[in-house]
Parts: C-alpha cells; sequence; structure tokens
C-alpha cells in the first residue's frame, strides 16, 4: 500500500498541499536525525510533495499518528571496540508502480543504527539480483567514505562488512564480469564497484539470512513482529516489551492499507512539542525540526 499510487485519488488543494510539504520536511529532518524507523515512509512521501492526492494525505496522517503514539521511543549508540563497521543492504524487487526497486542500508558500529538510507532506485532493473547489485551501489559512496573518515580520524577500522541476503548478487560483486552469465552481462560496469574495492580490501560481502537482513526494513513496510524486531535493533530499544505504546500507534507506520480515520483538516497532523530522545545529553523536539526546515 505505501508504494501504491492511484490516478483516481483527488488531488489536494494548494493550502493543504503545502501542509503536506512543510510536514513532510519536518519528518525528513526527524527521521534523518532521531526516528530512523519512520525513514520508508518519509522517502515515499518525500516523492509526492510535488502533487499530494488524498491518499497521499492519509498516508502522512498515519506516520504522525505512529510518532504521536510512539514519541518515547529513544535512539541510543552504543560502539564496539573491535572497530568492525557492519552495513546490511537490501532491495526490494519492483515495488514501485513504475516497477522500478527500493534500496535500504543500515550501518552500525555496535548497536543501533549510526546510518540509514532508503531510496526508489534510479533505474529498472530485470530481476532481484540485479536490483541488488544496483543497491549496493547506491550504498558504496557511504560504505567507502564511513571508513576513510573514521580511518583520518585516527581510529583503526579492523573490517568493513556488507551483508547482503541474495548469495548470486555477492558472487557478481565478489568475482565481477567473470561470474556474470546470460542473464547479467547487460549490467552496467559501474555496478562492479563493489569488485575493485573488495578486491582492495576496503570492504567484503558476507551472506546473512534474510529473516536477520536489517535492511529490509527500509526497502519496505514490514509487520508485526518482523518490524518490531527490526525497529528494537535499528534504535537499540533496552527491551520492546517494556516500552508501552499508545493504542492508536501504528506498529506498521504506513502499513497494510488506508486508515480508518480519514484526514478531514490540517489541525488533525499538526506536529506537538514533544520531546524525542536521543541520550541523555541531547534531546531534539518537533519544534526544533520546524526551525531547522524553515
Amino acid at each position: 500500500y505505501l508504494f501504491s499510487t492511484s490516478e483516481k485519488s483527488e488531488a489536494l488543494d494548494d493550502a493543504t498541499s503545502e501542509t503536506f510539504h512543510r510536514i513532510t520536511a519536518k519528518l525528513l529532518y526527524l527521521t534523518k536525525r532521531v526516528r530512523p524507523d519512520i525513514m520508508t515512509a518519509v522517502a515515499f512521501l518525500t516523492t509526492r510533495v510535488s502533487k499530494p492526492d488524498k491518499d497521499d494525505y492519509n498516508k502522512l496522517s498515519r506516520v504522525i499518528r505512529y510518532l504521536r503514539g510512539s514519541k518515547d521511543l529513544p535512539l541510543t549508540l552504543e560502539a564496539d571496540e573491535n572497530g568492525v563497521i557492519k552495513w546490511w543492504i537490501d532491495a526490494s524487487f519492483a515495488v514501485h508502480t513504475n516497477m522500478r526497486s527500493h534500496t535500504g542500508a543500515t550501518m552500525s558500529m555496535g548497536k543501533g543504527a549510526v546510518y540509514s538510507m532508503s531510496t526508489k532506485q534510479k533505474i529498472n532493473t530485470k530481476s532481484s539480483t540485479e536490483a541488488e547489485l544496483v543497491g549496493v551501489d547506491d550504498g558504496m559512496p557511504m560504505v567507502v567514505w564511513t571508513r576513510k573518515f573514521l580511518e583520518a580520524q585516527g581510529y583503526k577500522v579492523e573490517d568493513n562488512v556488507v551483508y547482503q541476503d541474495n548469495q548470486s548478487a555477492i558472487l557478481l560483486e565478489r568475482n565481477g564480469k567473470s561470474s556474470s552469465g546470460r542473464r547479467t552481462r547487460h549490467i552496467d560496469i559501474r555496478y562492479f564497484f563493489a569488485t575493485d574495492r573488495i578486491k582492495k580490501g576496503e570492504m567484503r560481502v558476507e551472506y546473512c539470512p534474510t529473516e536477520e537482513m536489517i535492511g529490509d526494513f527500509f526497502t519496505k513496510p514490514l509487520q508485526g513482529s518482523l518490524f518490531r524486531k527490526f525497529r528494537a535493533l535499528i534504535l537499540n530499544l533496552p527491551d520492546e516489551k517494556k516500552l508501552d505504546l499508545k493504542p492508536n500507534a501504528s506498529q506498521e507506520c504506513v502499513g497494510n492499507g488506508p486508515s480508518e480515520d480519514t484526514v478531514r483538516g490540517t489541525d488533525h497532523i499538526e506536529t506537538d512539542t514533544s520531546t524525542i530522545q536521543i541520550d541523555t545529553r541531547a534531546r531534539v523536539t518537533y519544534d526544533d525540526a520546524a526551525v531547522m526546515v524553515g
């Protein structure tokens, strides 16, 4: 439902469209800094700000309700002392209406997601393997930059690992064109950039079972226990069961379909001033977000 669009949905008037754009910008600020658990929904909403319709408005309202019901969820980060950077990169094949795939990635140095990404791929792919290759290429600038940045700051990086759940994509990334066959020969050479980096020892690619692929959280809306499991890992929640969510807090953020509650006015989705905690020393409020995004 999240990535679906309908030409039959009524377009919003100018005033409501402006409200949609403004609040989506605030959500973008929040998800980049304190709430990566709404990143997938926000990634879609940012593509709709030019001509939003009522379906988009309902999706926005559901994100706001989710935030209001889970505003006390903290994002905490912990770094291990082993000097290993871990990346989980995944792609959902042909999930958009124009049959393009969606890339999701997240990085951790211990517990909690230091960096996350959720983005629609810019080209159409012909298979899930190709979509995974494009997904890795989408994440490669940050994979390479993060290692070089930490080393420039004087930190010793022991390993830089990219986890994927597609064995064929891993084989292609490790071996490049020598492992390509009839179905993959058409893939642009730039997607073997990872191969060069692997050979230079700047990173390595390892297999991760799909049920443990945290990057999947950022490729599509997940449901129920899997959503809660990955959310706990991404936010580094102390104990998911001890966190009481308000009854109106949808676990899936933007999940199975339209909510029964239709937004009938902009007052229904105005952001409040509740505090979102990053750690005991830093706090960001929704009002702060409004100032930052204008």
